[in-house]
């Protein structure tokens, strides 16, 4: 029998793709762009102008993980309270930057409250409804003024749902006029990207630097998504921020989400990403940091916290033990991860596993820094456990998880902890 052969030029590469090189973007301290590592973002959905309620939130979302925090900026009162939660967040050591939010007067809200422009990160522009008719360019040149005269960077960010009408009805005149023309659906991913790219030069010849702008132009649609943004990252140099909006709640949101941005970000395309999910009643509104920071980490771009592989459970897993321990561990380091980061440089990379039966659990054990493999139904009542691919030792009895969770945490300490120099 012959054997089969195949070329090594044929296989797929399994390191993460080179970022696509952009302009380097300086948010406070978090660089964008310029091949950095992603960015992770969020929004708040307080009202700004509750002052305890949205330093609570941003605060939450930056202890999850969220590296830049945006919030709404549309009335007098929110952007008075902007520079005190600033403030607020400072005195707590938050040195998340913040990002404001404008539509329609962003304007008279930054020259009307100059603190708030100072204090904020980045202002985020809409160019669909910056201004309408005459006014259109009069206030998008009052706020690049404004980010002119405190050094801020700029996300111009078109979307689906407030594109710009006047521009969207010339390029439809214009495909009339064509031999071949466009579809609808062409026409109007043209007239998005055209309006981020356009309105991004018009900033730069009023004197904003190129290292100053960050685009976006963000749909609903997971093919459109992908689409609009591989268009517009062949037509400009611009740093870009990603993100399904209105995606939706659950696991809709995160499945829409995540197939639209790893294509992307697989295809190096991407600097800062956003995951839109609608919260849950009652749910945390730091589950997209969650999702943004899982899905970064599982494609191998980044690494946030210790991630753990676990077993899906068959016929011969019918406790629902692993299961438990498997929720008890993740749960674990994700808590422990704020002290662990600044205590330990690399934990980040941990691996563990949670395995529920002979069949794999060894095997994936061994595979990972700490692994478990729990006994299936009708096997021995022991849990072997595998550090760094060797059997150290096997625990039994009905404290099995709070042991397991000790010699997690005993590695920590051992593996990660600051060595003094000789």
């Amino acid at each position: 029998m012959q054997a089969i052969e195949s070329p090594p030029d044929t296989f797929f590469d399994p390191q993460p793709p080179p970022r696509r090189m952009t302009h380097l973007v300086k948010v406070g301290s978090v660089a964008v762009g310029g091949g950095a590592p992603v960015v992770v973002q969020s929004m708040t959905n307080t009202d700004t102008a509750d002052i305890a309620g949205s330093t609570q939130q941003v605060a939450e979302l930056w202890r999850a993980g969220s590296e830049l925090v945006r919030l709404t900026v549309n009335t007098p009162e929110a952007a008075a309270a902007i520079p005190r939660i600033r403030e607020k967040l400072d005195t707590m050591g938050i040195e998340a930057p913040l990002i404001g939010d404008f539509h329609y007067n962003g304007h008279q809200l930054l020259s009307g409250e100059p603190a708030c422009a100072e204090a904020l990160g980045k202002y985020r522009i809409n160019p669909g409804n910056v201004g309408f008719g005459k006014k259109k360019d009069s206030q998008f040149g009052a706020i690049i003024e404004m980010a002119l005269r405190y050094g801020k960077p700029v996300r111009i960010g078109a979307n689906w749902g407030s594109l710009d009408q006047g521009l969207a009805a010339r390029l439809m005149d214009e495909n009339g006029q064509r031999a071949k023309p466009w579809d609808a659906g062409r026409v109007l991913r043209e007239a998005l990207i055209r309006s981020a790219v356009d309105s991004a030069e018009r900033a730069v010849t009023l004197g904003l630097p190129r290292e100053r702008i960050i685009l976006s132009c963000k749909v609903s649609g997971v093919q459109e998504l992908i689409a609009v943004y591989r268009d517009l990252s062949a037509r400009c140099q611009y740093a870009l921020h990603l993100g399904l909006t209105e995606a939706g709640m659950g696991s809709k949101g995160i499945v829409a989400s995540t197939a639209a941005l790893a294509v992307l970000l697989q295809e190096g395309i991407g600097d800062t990403i956003r995951i839109s999910l609608t919260p849950e009643p009652g749910q945390s509104r730091t589950q997209e940091v969650v999702v943004a920071q899982e899905l970064l980490q599982t494609i191998g771009l980044r690494a946030f916290t210790p991630l753990v592989t676990a077993c899906p459970g068959c016929g011969r897993t019918t406790s629902t033990f692993f299961q438990e321990l498997a929720k008890t561990v993740q749960e674990h380091v994700r808590a422990r991860m704020p002290e662990w980061r600044l205590q330990y440089p690399g934990v980040e990379n941990l691996t563990l596993a949670v395995m529920g039966c002979v069949v794999n659990g060894p095997g994936e054990s061994r595979q990972a820094n700490i692994g478990i493999s729990l006994p299936g139904t009708g096997e021995t009542p022991a849990a072997p456990v595998f550090i760094d691919g060797e059997k150290k030792m096997t625990l039994r009895g009905e404290h099995i998880s709070r042991e397991f969770v000790d010699i997690i945490d005993d590695y920590v300490r051992t593996r990660y902890a600051v060595r003094s120099p000789d």
